[in-house]
């Protein structure tokens, strides 16, 4: 399933993530051993670094990387925007609980606010936001150019889309089979103990090896327009952050 296309990859991954909505941050805690906080961090900081304004994460889920770039200085408000409203009501309430947990330490109110929409057709006008995110959901997209190029689209002249993403491993190396051993053995049996779900974290795994080589994502930023185009890989290599500026022109 994971070599899909098009509608009939859009309605299998709405259908999976809509089955494991309850279970999406529990395991994405224990598939990276808590590391995905850190790389939604990085990955917000590479896209706001010198940026003043509102932000975009699109395909939120539960708006982890939405509310690390509510964190980054000069960014607000930050709006996640995903397809399912069950990955929005789980952000939402997620957002409620801090808000709750702010108002009682400081008297302040959260910037960060969760619509539903589709990545493919961004419900905004061009050039609306400072930059634009994207994290773990770019394997998922039945249109990959479409979705880049609609985060560049509703992004400022000089602003920034960064995306965090699994990389294939490249290679034969020891490195690159236990990383394929831990994802494609492990992960589907963690899934079936802790989401009960063993068939969608098959297709996850899975969806990473159809997926573009990090040099062959940089070049599709740039195909969108994007320019000062680079990426990072994290890690031990299995993930990269990709970024790109939108011109002034």
């Amino acid at each position: 399933m994971a070599n899909l296309q098009g509608d009939a990859k859009q309605l299998y991954v709405a259908d999976l993530f809509a089955r494991i909505a309850g279970r999406y941050d529990l395991m994405n805690s224990l598939m990276t051993g808590g590391m995905h906080h850190r790389w939604k961090r990085r990955t917000a900081g590479i896209a706001a670094a010198g940026l003043t304004g509102p932000a975009l994460d699109i395909a939120t889920g539960t708006g982890d990387l939405a509310f690390a770039l509510a964190g980054q200085p000069g960014i607000g408000p930050a709006l996640g925007v995903d397809l399912l409203p069950e990955m929005i009501a789980l952000g939402q309430s997620k957002n409620d609980s801090k808000n709750r947990s702010k108002n009682r330490a400081k008297g302040t109110a959260g910037v960060v606010s969760f619509l539903v929409g589709d990545a493919l057709a961004l419900p905004f006008p061009d050039n609306s936001f400072a930059c634009a995110t994207a994290g773990f959901s770019l394997r998922n997209m039945p249109d990959l150019p479409q979705a880049l190029a609609e985060m560049a689209r509703v992004v400022r002249p000089g602003g920034r889309v960064a995306t965090l993403e699994l990389t294939p491993m490249e290679g034969r190396g020891v490195k690159s089979s236990l990383f394929r051993l831990y994802f494609h053995r492990i992960v589907p049996l963690i899934g079936q103990a802790v989401a009960g779900d063993r068939t969608a974290y098959t297709y996850l795994p899975q969806s990473v090896d159809y997926f573009l080589q990090a040099d062959r994502l940089a070049a599709l930023f740039r195909e969108v327009g994007l320019s000062d185009v680079g990426y990072r890989k994290l890690g031990f290599g299995t993930v990269a952050v990709h970024w790109g500026r939108k011109g002034d022109g």
